[in-house]
């Protein structure tokens, strides 16, 4: 008898999902109708966590490498496992290819690469809330590491780009009008019209991840274009597993 498949997600304090990466996964199983559990590890534990299971560290040549072990992580149902949310979703896919996440369309790559060009002008304002949702373990690791990543305290860091606020959301403008575009050039409500790909859950997910973060900074960038909450209202159904 198979196993079940496991995904290694961040817990919130409530046990429950908040990070934009795992999500994308975990709406992928959740919208395929995926038998799956959650295992939580905490940010100080992902190395160890990652280690244990075999899994080799992420090339540093891979898309947007950041660090060597990476939350989410899953255990398909024949034992093995992998690492990262890009490869996840090819691999998902190949197991189970209905419903189709339409991978092999451009819009998925295109909607992969935009997220950190509409989030890099502004995510400072909002990252350094992370620590409000962990628990204390993974709190006191967070500032440490972000500390020693910027140089200096993540509240400077925080405070600077709030000095700078206005600035940063007219850098988003272009990215998210393009983003609006191509959601309504098949009139919706998802990027392909009628039919779900993986760029719809990117997307979402980076939605639902600032929302986490900062109601107020979600508001704004559903408020940018109708298509935003069009395209969240109508993934909402997949958002419903969460722990």
């Amino acid at each position: 008898m198979s196993a079940q498949t496991i995904l290694y997600d961040l817990p919130s304090q409530q046990g429950t999902a908040w990070s934009l990466n795992p999500w994308k996964t975990r709406l992928i199983l959740n919208y395929k109708g995926i038998d799956y559990k959650t295992e939580w590890v905490e940010f100080p534990d992902i190395e160890a966590k990652m280690k244990s299971l075999g899994l080799s560290p992420n090339p540093k040549d891979a898309l947007g490498y950041f660090t060597d072990y990476s939350i989410p992580a899953i255990k398909y149902e024949d034992g093995s496992y992998q690492m990262d949310s890009w490869p996840i979703a090819q691999e998902l896919e190949k197991r189970y290819p209905c419903p189709s996440l339409h991978l092999d369309d451009p819009i998925n790559v295109k909607i992969r690469d935009q997220i950190s060009t509409i989030l890099g002008p502004v995510i400072m304002q909002f990252l350094p809330y992370i620590p409000n949702l962990l628990s204390e373990r993974s709190q006191e690791y967070f500032y440490r590491t972000r500390e020693a990543e910027f140089g200096k305290p993540l509240s400077e860091v925080h405070k600077e780009a709030l000095a700078n606020a206005e600035e940063g959301w007219k850098k988003t403008q272009e990215p998210l009008k393009e983003t609006a575009d191509l959601l309504k050039k098949h009139d919706g409500p998802f990027f392909l019209g009628e039919s779900v790909s993986y760029a719809d859950f990117i997307f979402v997910a980076m939605l639902y991840f600032v929302k986490c973060l900062d109601e107020q900074a979600f508001q704004r960038i559903l408020s940018f274009d109708a298509a935003f909450s069009k395209v969240h209202e109508a993934s909402r159904q997949w958002f419903t597993k969460n722990n």
